[in-house]
């Protein structure tokens, strides 16, 4: 049961953050330095900004050194995960993908 919910939250993770993402875009242009700009528009994003980037690093190196642990590559899904989309969809997909009833196998 568990091991749903993560899904579900990797889900809600892509499609709830995207959806900000995509009418930002239709309103800006579809300039990926304007967005950056825009997040480090005072010291409240920015600081946003470092604690998600700290987030995504971290989680990162979890994914690798587990991964390289127990060889189950298919975990290795979470890291684009985590900088396409957001640390939203990257853990909750790591922690599905880690929770395989199978095994630590993927």
């Amino acid at each position: 049961m568990l091991r749903w919910l993560w899904l579900a939250l990797a889900i809600w993770g892509a499609i709830h953050p995207m959806a900000y993402f995509i009418a930002w875009f239709q309103a800006n242009g579809w300039s990926l330095m304007a967005m950056v700009e825009a997040w480090h528009a005072n010291d409240a994003t920015s600081g946003l900004v470092w604690d998600l980037t700290i987030a995504a690093i971290a989680l990162t190196l979890w994914v690798l050194i587990e991964t390289a642990q127990t060889r189950a590559w298919a975990r290795l899904l979470a890291i684009p995960a985590t900088f396409c989309i957001g640390v939203s969809c990257g853990l909750p997909l790591y922690l599905f993908l880690r929770s395989n009833p199978g095994g630590s196998r993927d």
